[in-house]
């Protein structure tokens, strides 16, 4: 669509763009404990088939509902960018709060994996929290067939000497290995 030279039609808006949400970083922290009496007051139910005198019954278990920006999100009607937006420029004074209410969430998850009302395995990955420790039996490192002189002598004596340590500690398992097996 073509305009004409100088129209000038959309300064007649009132205004450009949605209103803010939360223009007051206390609004913001009123809304987010909201949101947390809301997670405490609706657990989520577990149907459950109890046995009891002989009878079957049915049963509702309530069970922890875990807290999440997605959710903390949803009911704040705003999308999980906007909510990365507050904490990461410090917009209008709402990152405080947002790192408050992140805190208060993460915390929420941790203790509910540890006290097993929440799947823990689930909540590691949520948190990032991975043992990244690899555990391997010395009997399974293979030794190299043959090391290279330069490689050594750029070693430092004490790595020269963790070095051949190590190497003494394989050996010594391998010939009681093979000789177990003839």
């Amino acid at each position: 669509m073509n305009f004409k030279k100088g129209n000038e039609f959309w300064k007649q808006r009132t205004k450009h763009g949605r209103d803010q949400i939360f223009k007051d970083p206390e609004l913001l922290k009123e809304a987010c404990e909201e949101y947390f009496e809301w997670v405490h007051n609706n657990p989520l139910e577990e149907e459950r088939i109890f046995c009891s005198k002989g009878d079957i019954c049915h049963g509702k278990v309530n069970k922890m509902r875990a807290m999440t920006i997605e959710g903390m999100c949803t009911f704040l009607d705003i999308s999980i960018s906007t909510w990365y937006e507050w904490k990461d420029k410090k917009a209008y004074g709402l990152s405080e709060v947002v790192a408050w209410a992140g805190a208060i969430m993460r915390n929420q998850k941790l203790t509910g994996a540890a006290a097993d009302m929440l799947n823990a395995s689930i909540i590691a990955r949520e948190l990032s929290l991975v043992d990244s420790s690899e555990v391997r039996r010395i009997d399974t490192i293979e030794e190299p067939e043959e090391i290279d002189d330069d490689a050594l002598d750029a070693l430092t004596d004490e790595e020269f000497e963790e070095y051949e340590r190590l190497v003494a500690k394989i050996k010594p398992k391998r010939k009681e290995d093979s000789s177990s097996e003839s």
